[in-house]
């Protein structure tokens, strides 16, 4: 009995580090870092933003460690379902649409759609107003796929990019006419730089819910219900602790979490 004992003891101890590793794995995390004020790199090359800091204060609170992936933004949702990564937190908004390939957690902000013109352009009617000119959109987002059930049927040119950055570029180069965007990204990536002079958010905020949902969540593959409902409750635990407001406060003066 007391072999049978002596043997019961070794093999729990053998098999109690290997159950404390799995609970120790890292939580691997998708980012596309070309998104400022939410996503950027610093001078060092390291990856900086209001998600990285919120993905930082979740993995805190659910007592992990976040192991950061970069990754285009087209690339996110594919890559997810690979297992490349464990999750997506890259300000991807919550649709319908999304939601037929991934499931999310609760949101975690949310900010409007606007259009980005020279400034003093009048835009009453986007769909009059906007015809025969050029819009620029990043590529496999909500504003891609507005722009392109929306826009382009009323004869608006759409053109894609794999970064919103490098529409941004295009649009101060002369070479578009607009950008629909997240408007915090507009503000933060564009109009507050030297290239984002003279231009200014013009016509009406969009926010169909059928295309820009309700508010930015983060994405984990189909079925993964557990790690959605621990990301979702750390969410509301780090809202309840002030943490959030502390993150926020580092990046914006408003409350980017939305009604």
């Amino acid at each position: 009995m007391k072999k049978i004992a002596l043997l019961a003891a070794l093999a729990l101890s053998m098999l109690s580090p290997l159950a404390t590793a799995d609970e120790a794995k890292p939580l691997r995390i998708g980012i596309e870092a070309a998104y400022p004020p939410f996503a950027f790199k610093t001078p060092e090359g390291k990856i900086s933003g209001f998600d990285y800091d919120i993905g930082q204060a979740l993995c805190a609170e659910m007592k992990v460690e976040c192991q950061w992936i970069e990754q285009e933004f087209d690339g996110l949702i594919p890559a997810l379902k690979v297992r490349k990564f464990d999750a997506v937190l890259s300000s991807m908004n919550i649709t319908e649409e999304r939601l037929k390939s991934v499931d999310f957690s609760k949101k975690y902000y949310n900010s409007p759609a606007k259009l980005a013109m020279k400034a003093g352009t009048l835009i009453n009617d986007p769909l009059v107003d906007l015809k025969g000119k050029k819009v620029g959109v990043q590529r496999a987002s909500i504003y891609d796929r507005y722009a392109s059930e929306i826009f382009a049927p009323a004869g608006v040119e759409v053109v894609r990019y794999s970064s919103q950055n490098e529409v941004f570029l295009d649009l101060a180069a002369g070479r578009l006419d607009a950008t629909l965007a997240d408007a915090v990204n507009i503000d933060d990536g564009f109009l507050k730089t030297d290239a984002g002079k003279g231009y200014a958010l013009v016509g009406p905020t969009f926010s169909e819910s059928e295309y820009f949902g309700e508010g930015a969540g983060i994405a984990v593959r189909k079925g993964d219900k557990e790690l959605a409902d621990k990301i979702s409750a750390a969410i509301a635990a780090i809202r309840a602790n002030g943490k959030y407001q502390e993150v926020q406060g580092k990046y914006f003066d408003f409350d980017i979490y939305g009604d």
